[in-house]
């Protein structure tokens, strides 16, 4: 489905973005990874060389039906960690955090002093969410596309099974008192001769002797 956008430029393709998935092939820059979104379903397929097929990577490139994700830069990435840190106002993590993007292995660095403050952790992930965004949004624009929300399956219980009797809305009619009368003495009956059953001759005689006085 396209539409024309509020400044008369190109139409609009409408895909149902999975914009977790795509958040997460923006992130991954490394140069063994290639991402795609297919623009019929807004799923993202991650293809890793040296573990798909090789021909994998030509056949999904030559295919109309899906779009190379341009990840952001490490260099962008850095950028983010770079304005990040004067927003932190622990002066003593502040300082942890300037030293760790110091030199080769900064991400990791960055990451792993971060794991012991966990509120300002998840600040942290929310301010590179809200960059990634801005620049999902501005790729989805560039490549005339414009995202929506996805159909949200639902699946419906299988119906249960019919119960013999269960239209019938009438209460059962209750049971005489002689009819329950019978009914236990016959439940008493098959007691005592289940009882006989399991005992041996001798525990009989001692059941049924008279008692001494």
């Amino acid at each position: 489905m396209e539409e024309e956008n509020g400044s008369g430029g190109p139409a609009l393709r409408a895909v149902p973005v999975d914009w977790e998935a795509l958040e997460d092939a923006f992130e991954n820059n490394a140069p063994e990874v290639h991402s795609y979104l297919h623009l019929l379903t807004g799923e993202v397929l991650r293809i890793v060389d040296g573990v798909a097929d090789p021909q994998m990577h030509a056949r999904i490139a030559a295919d109309s039906n899906y779009l190379r994700i341009d990840p952001v830069s490490s260099r962008e990435q850095y950028r983010w960690m770079e304005r990040y840190i004067p927003m932190v106002e622990d002066v003593e993590l502040r300082a942890k955090l300037a030293v760790s993007i110091d030199g080769k292995g900064a991400f990791r660095r960055f990451k792993d002093v971060l794991m012991s403050y966990g509120a300002e952790r998840e600040r942290w992930f929310a301010f590179r969410s809200e960059r990634l965004r801005i620049f999902m949004e501005a790729w989805l624009n560039a490549h005339a596309l414009r995202a929506v929300p996805r159909p949200i399956v639902v699946q419906e219980a299988p119906p249960e099974p019919a119960t013999p009797g269960a239209e019938s809305k009438e209460a059962p009619a209750p049971e005489s008192r002689e009819g329950r009368k019978g009914r236990s003495s016959e439940s008493l009956r098959k007691a005592l001769r289940d009882v006989a059953e399991s005992l041996g001759p001798r525990d009989l005689e001692s059941v049924t002797a008279p008692a001494a006085d």
